[in-house]
């Protein structure tokens, strides 16, 4: 009766873009402000690229701006190169858009850029940052994301790209933010078997996560010198905060994937609906996360 259902769900959603009758046939946009923000949801992706889905990355930034030592020019070369062998950890393209670091504005021509990529890809589901964030290009890439929804339906906007017929699911990655309101969870995903791949991500971006951001913060000295040492350095904390996610959001495991396994899962990621897009609904979460239940 289970699978029976899940086919009827899936041919309600063959009238618009959410292919989802088939898992293979849904597309999955993470959009970061920077190369190495989408990697927070990459535990969640590469449980997608398994499943057959897929997947695509974009930076809508260069970070060219995010080192202490190093020119703009230089860096923005180098965090391509980064966010390349971060995508090619799971196989799947990391676009990088030229727009400065720490520069990014909500303007008219990113929007429609971002109404491109949307459509052009295909989207069925959307992810980005809230917009209450401490960093202005994390809260400008969520509003451009926002203001492209709805708009990639409409066809008199941006017409050299084709339309989608169905507007995707548009989702916030997790944050600690409180105002003006909490980051309240829809969707928490279990990443035991692809935390390990999202930590060998990050590890690309050598430039972000063991110079710049150490750093920033005044922790430069703890980085260790051996490359594995270092992995393992960070490894820690990503794993420390899965397993908070994991624990913080314990009860909407259970209710997803039922008590027996949601009660056990170690590390996790969790996803907030944005309301302006396809909203997700009991039915329509199965299909979406095809992952759910095995």
């Amino acid at each position: 009766m289970k699978r029976i259902t899940l086919f009827i769900i899936g041919i309600i959603f063959l009238g618009g873009t959410l292919r989802a009758q088939n898992p293979k046939e849904l597309h999955v946009l993470i959009i970061g402000a920077h190369p190495d923000d989408a990697e927070k949801s990459c535990g969640t992706a590469a449980l997608y690229v398994a499943a057959g889905c897929k997947v695509k990355l974009v930076s809508v930034t260069n970070g060219d701006a995010g080192h202490q030592t190093m020119g703009s020019g230089e860096l923005a070369r180098r965090r391509q190169e980064e966010a390349w062998k971060s995508g090619q950890i799971l196989g799947i393209e990391y676009q990088v858009l030229n727009n400065h670091d720490g520069e990014l504005l909500p303007t008219l021509e990113n929007r429609r850029k971002i109404i491109s990529l949307i459509r052009e890809f295909h989207s069925d589901i959307v992810i980005t940052h809230r917009l209450n964030d401490y960093h202005p290009d994390h809260r400008n890439t969520g509003q451009l994301v926002l203001d492209a929804a709805y708009m990639v339906t409409v066809p008199n906007v941006s017409p050299e790209t084709p339309i989608l017929k169905k507007n995707p699911v548009f989702l916030f990655m997790s944050d600690n933010f409180t105002k003006p309101t909490l980051f309240a969870p829809d969707v928490v995903v279990g990443i035991d078997e692809t935390i390990e791949k999202k930590i060998d991500m990050y590890d690309c971006h050598v430039s972000q996560v063991y110079e710049w951001l150490p750093w920033n913060s005044g922790r430069i000295d703890e980085v260790p010198v051996g490359k594995a040492e270092r992995r393992e350095w960070l490894a820690v904390g990503k794993r420390r905060e899965g397993e908070r996610l994991a624990n913080k959001y314990r009860s909407k495991l259970i209710e997803l994937y039922g008590n027996e396994k949601g009660s056990k899962i170690k590390y996790a990621e969790a996803f907030e609906d944005s309301e302006y897009g396809t909203r997700l609904t009991k039915e329509n979460i199965p299909v979406l996360f095809p992952f759910f239940g095995k």
